[in-house]
């Protein structure tokens, strides 16, 4: 059955997701305020998510709402005003409008997770985030998990097309090995796994979206190095973050990961970026 589904926050996450969904027959609408770098077949809504006066007149009555924003700024007032006080906004917005809301879904981040010491976490594991980041996060995922229907996803570290950093790093010799364990999911599973929860039947309140191979910050970047041809990165001191995600509940729950690790994810991305690095035949 078709749905209607709203993105609020529609930025990479966001475009491969609505993408998913209409290619499964759904109408989707996406929140941004530049909604010229929607996906073709999103339907734009353009909103400013931290001001409640502009999340009037809803364009139609939504199933779905998917809330994937980022804050515009990396510090308390803006994360608290994007994913707390928006997030509350958005759903007494479209609530008050009369979307019926079966289903509502938050993307978290593993900032929740205070663990340093190279310790797996999952669903269940304690959350005491180091940071104000996590703290704030947390709170959101409260406001969801008490909903009907509401779902979160914790998202780890998120690479795919144009987010070259760490390539670039490699490549020009900046870059460190550590034995530090980190963990990556690429954007499309960022969409697919999200796409996976609005039509699972009974899902649980929080998952963990991280590929299946948590690895050390040494093994992506001598495979980088490897890749494209340079000197394998010096070692360097260890990093603060360093624990390993446990993909386990959303496993189980029937979702595959398009990229199972860094490996099938990067390798494009090595093909892509070694072509604009490399002077052309001509």
């Amino acid at each position: 059955m078709s749905q209607k589904i709203l993105i609020a926050g529609c930025g990479d996450v966001g475009n491969a997701l609505g993408r998913r969904m209409i290619q499964s027959g759904h109408q989707v609408w996406g929140i941004r305020r530049t909604v010229s770098a929607l996906s073709p077949g999103i339907e734009p809504w353009p909103v400013d998510l931290t001001d409640r006066g502009s999340l009037r007149a809803p364009p139609t009555e939504f199933d779905v709402m998917v809330y994937a924003a980022s804050a515009d700024r990396r510090d308390a007032e803006s994360y608290r005003a994007t994913y707390v006080d928006g997030l509350r906004h958005t759903i007494d917005s479209l609530r008050d409008a009369g979307s019926p809301l079966t289903r509502i879904l938050f993307t978290s981040s593993t900032a929740v997770y205070g663990q340093s010491q190279g310790e797996w976490v999952d669903e269940e594991s304690t959350t005491a985030p180091r940071r104000f980041n996590g703290e704030i996060l947390l709170e959101a995922e409260d406001v969801v998990t008490a909903l009907d229907g509401g779902v979160v996803l914790r998202l780890s570290g998120i690479y795919g097309p144009g987010r070259t950093r760490l390539l670039r790093k490699v490549w020009s010799g900046e870059a460190t090995a550590t034995d530090s364990w980190t963990n990556r999911i690429h954007v499309e599973d960022c969409g697919a796994a999200l796409a996976h929860l609005i039509q699972l039947e009974k899902p649980a309140s929080v998952y963990l979206g991280s590929d299946d191979a948590p690895v050390t910050t040494a093994e992506v970047v001598q495979w980088m190095s490897r890749q494209l041809g340079v000197d394998s990165p010096p070692a360097g001191n260890a990093e603060t973050v360093n624990k390993r995600c446990r993909n386990a509940r959303l496993v189980q729950s029937g979702f595959t990961f398009i990229y199972p690790t860094f490996r099938e994810g990067y390798a494009p991305m090595v093909s892509e970026f070694l072509e604009t690095v490399r002077p052309s035949d001509g």
